[in-house]
């Protein structure tokens, strides 16, 4: 199993997420919840991070929150190893609680931020706990929706900003009880599994953060630099190399200068390690071992040409645009 991207930086909005180990209880009784709010306030303290919402369940719990420091690994690991120890001693028990590390989302503003509240305050419901979210008391909802008095380390006025109004608390809750009709559109944009957010701000992370090789390690990093539309790419470079893209796929055989410029193309695409040789062998018109061949000369020919070199950093920049 690969490992998550932590992708952190000052005053990014995140959406936490943990399970209990094998699906398990993290809470057996309310004073463990208390002990959980608790741990929060102090990992806010410690390593000045915002909590806007949260939701305890019984095997898993939801955060949103943001890091004025680029510390979320630290912060969450603080966290985790800090409660389970709590938890542990007072039950008399040893070993993993959650399943895993955590799993985080990016949230591109507090728009999408405040959208996700509605969602994760909607837990109880959709798990059948309660029949009124009003009746479930471990979750930040209450405060929101009626006013109830904030733990000291909460904020809500970033989200209850979005409601203009003499009485903001009424309608977010009104907003909430109508979220069910409203939850697919905020699905349709979370994208790769990593963020919520725009296409605009996909493209910018990744001109930021992925890294030119993408690690074989981290699923998520090649997941994201193959989702760059592998079309308009090689149209981009073709014109970069002045050649026509469609004939080179179209002649049977390719020689001299066409050959190399074609040779680049696949290169282009093989060295991500994102696309298979069999996609681009479908691209071009080549068969499998074609592909390895020709990208076994470029590699060679880069190290004894300065030119062709140069002309290869240009063409591989358009992965970062």
């Amino acid at each position: 199993m690969g490992r998550a991207w932590r992708i952190e930086f000052e005053g990014a909005f995140y959406h936490v997420l943990s399970r209990g180990n094998e699906k398990q209880d993290i809470f057996f009784e309310d004073s463990d919840r208390w002990r959980f709010l608790d741990t929060v306030g102090e990992m806010s303290e410690r390593f000045a991070v915002d909590i806007f919402a949260y939701v305890l369940m019984d095997n898993h719990y939801h955060l949103l929150l943001r890091t004025t420091r680029a510390n979320l690994s630290k912060a969450m690991q603080w966290f985790g190893t800090t409660y389970t120890r709590r938890f542990n001693n007072r039950h008399s028990r040893s070993g993993h609680l959650f399943q895993g590390r955590y799993k985080s989302l990016i949230v591109e503003n507090d728009a999408y931020l405040t959208q996700l509240s509605f969602y994760i305050h909607r837990n109880p419901l959709r798990a059948n706990i309660v029949q009124r979210l009003a009746s479930y008391r471990w979750s930040s909802y209450l405060e929101y929706a009626y006013g109830r008095k904030a733990q000291q380390w909460m904020s809500t006025d970033l989200i209850l900003a979005q409601f203009a109004g003499d009485d903001p608390h009424q309608l977010y809750r009104q907003k909430v009880q109508q979220y069910a009709k409203e939850e697919a559109n905020l699905l349709e944009d979370f994208r790769h599994g990593l963020f919520l957010g725009s296409r605009k701000f996909v493209d910018q992370i990744r001109r930021r953060y992925l890294p030119e090789q993408p690690d074989d390690e981290i699923p998520a990093q090649k997941q994201i630099a193959g989702s760059q539309d592998i079309d308009v790419t090689l149209k981009k470079a073709a014109r970069v190399l002045g050649c026509d893209i469609e004939s080179l796929k179209q002649l049977p055989r390719v020689s001299g200068l066409d050959r190399e410029k074609r040779d680049l193309l696949i290169y282009l695409l093989w060295q991500t390690g994102v696309f298979t040789n069999k996609k681009i062998a479908d691209i071009f018109g080549l068969t499998y071992s074609s592909v390895s061949h020709s990208a076994r000369v470029i590699k060679a020919e880069l190290q004894n040409s300065p030119d062709l070199k140069a002309k290869f950093e240009q063409l591989n920049s358009l992965f970062k645009v």
